[in-house]
C-alpha cells in the first residue's frame, strides 16, 4: 500500500529544517521547535500538518520578520539545501508573517518556489497587496528559472486546489490575461501546463473569455500551444459549448445511428457497470467526434443531477462503424456521495445527446456477501 501523503510532512524533515535553520541563526532553539513542530503531527492531515509546523516556525523565528526571512532564506540556500514539502510551513510562515513587509515577503516566495513551491503562499498578497504582487508578477513572468515563471500563473488561480479561493479574480480574472499571454509559448512544458489549468479555471466561470481566447490564438498555433488550449477547453468541450467545439472543429452533429447498452441495469452501490456504445456512420465523409457520457445521479432531494465524464476522441470513416467501450465505479469517494434510486447514463457527441439508458442502484450490499462487479 503507497505512503500516505501527509507523511511527506515527518518528524525527519522537522529535524533536518530545525538544524539547516539553527546553522543560518544559532539562537535558534532547534530542540523546541522539533518538539513542538512533532507533537500531536501524527493525528493530523495533510494540511493542518503544514499549519502545525507553521506554528511551531512562529513560535522559534526571530519576531522580526526581516531577520526571520533571513534566516529562511539562509537555511534555503547551499550546502544541505532545504527542499521538498517541509518547506510547505515556510510558505505558511511567510503568509502569515510577511504581509507588513510585502516586498520582503515576495523576495522569499522567489526563493521558495524555485526548491518547492509558492503556490498557496502567494495567494494571501494577491488578497493583501494586489497593486504589488501582479507588479512584480509582471517581471517574475520573465524569470531566468521555470519554476517562478510557474509561480506567476499557478499563484494567480482563481480555483487552485488545496489554495485559498481568490474571489477577486472569480469575479474578473482580466489582471491574469496579460500574464498567461505571455507564458502560453513559455519553453518549460511545467509552465504551459500552469496555464492551461488556470485557463480551465477561468472557463468554469467565464465561458466567453476562453471562447474568445481561442479565436485569437488558436490559428496557426504551434503543436505545443494547441496542446495547451486543448487542455484548457476541456471542461467546456465536456459541457457541450459550441463556440470551443466550433474552434475545434467539432461542432458538427453525428451523422449515423448510436446504440447505448449498459450491464447490468441493476446494480449496488461499490459496483461498476460497463457502458458499450455502437455507432454506425451515415455521412459520406469523415467525422470527428469527441463523445462523453454523463451519469445523472439521484442526489439526496430526489432529483437528478448529471456529472460529465470524459470519454474519447475520433475520427469515423465514411459509412464507418466503432464500438466504444468503458467501465465505470459506483464505489463511494471522498468528493461523491450516491443515493439509491433510478439513475441514467448518456453519451454525448460533440456536446449532443445521442442515447440515454436508465439503471438502478440500490443500497450497498451487506457485509459478507459476495459482489459481484
Amino acid at each position: 500500500m503507497a505512503e500516505p501523503l501527509k507523511r511527506l510532512l515527518n518528524p525527519a524533515g522537522n529535524e533536518r529544517g530545525s538544524r539547516r535553520r539553527q546553522q543560518a541563526w544559532p539562537p535558534v532553539d532547534a530542540v523546541a521547535f522539533t518538539r513542538a513542530a512533532t507533537h500531536g503531527l501524527d493525528d493530523l492531515e495533510m494540511k493542518a500538518r503544514a499549519l502545525h509546523i507553521c506554528a511551531a516556525l512562529e513560535t522559534t523565528l526571530p519576531p522580526d520578520f526581516a531577520r526571520a526571512a533571513a534566516v529562511l532564506q539562509a537555511a534555503m540556500q547551499e550546502p544541505e539545501p532545504l527542499q521538498g514539502w517541509i518547506l510547505w510551513p515556510v510558505g505558511e510562515f511567510v503568509a502569515r508573517r510577511g504581509q507588513g513587509e510585502p516586498e520582503r515577503a515576495l523576495q522569499v516566495l522567489h526563493a521558495l518556489t524555485q526548491r518547492f513551491t509558492a503556490e498557496f503562499a502567494l495567494r494571501a498578497f494577491i488578497v493583501q497587496h494586489p497593486a504589488l504582487v501582479f507588479a512584480t508578477l509582471q517581471c517574475w513572468a520573465r524569470d531566468p528559472s521555470a519554476p517562478v515563471r510557474r509561480l506567476v500563473s499557478e499563484g494567480s488561480r482563481p480555483r487552485l486546489p488545496w489554495g485559498l479561493q481568490l474571489k477577486s479574480l472569480l469575479a474578473d480574472p482580466s489582471p491574469t490575461l496579460p500574464l498567461l499571454t505571455a507564458l502560453q509559448d513559455d519553453a518549460s512544458e511545467d509552465v504551459r501546463r500552469s496555464v492551461a489549468n488556470h485557463l480551465n479555471d477561468i472557463a468554469k466561470d467565464h465561458p466567453d473569455v476562453l471562447a474568445d481566447w481561442l479565436r485569437r490564438h488558436l490559428p496557426g498555433a504551434p503543436p505545443e500551444r494547441r496542446a495547451l488550449l486543448r487542455h484548457a477547453s476541456r471542461t467546456l468541450i465536456k459541457a457541450g459549448d459550441r463556440r470551443v467545439l466550433a474552434a475545434w472543429g467539432l461542432d458538427r452533429a453525428f451523422k449515423g445511428d448510436a446504440v447505448l447498452t449498459l450491464e447490468p441495469r441493476r446494480l449496488h452501490v461499490g459496483e461498476s457497470f460497463a457502458l458499450s456504445l455502437h455507432l454506425v456512420s451515415t455521412a459520406a465523409r469523415r467525422q470527428k467526434l469527441v463523445v462523453d457520457y454523463a451519469v445523472h445521479h439521484v442526489k439526496a432531494d430526489g432529483r437528478l443531477r448529471p456529472k460529465v465524464f470524459k470519454g474519447w476522441t475520433l475520427e469515423l470513416p465514411a459509412h464507418g462503424q466503432r464500438v466504444l467501450v468503458k467501465t465505470h465505479s459506483m464505489r463511494e469517494v471522498t468528493t461523491r456521495r450516491y443515493h439509491p434510486g433510478r439513475h441514467a447514463v448518456d453519451v454525448r457527441g460533440n456536446g449532443r445527446v445521442l442515447a440515454r439508458v436508465e439503471f438502478d442502484l440500490l443500497p450497498p450490499r451487506a457485509v459478507g456477501h459476495s459482489v459481484k462487479i
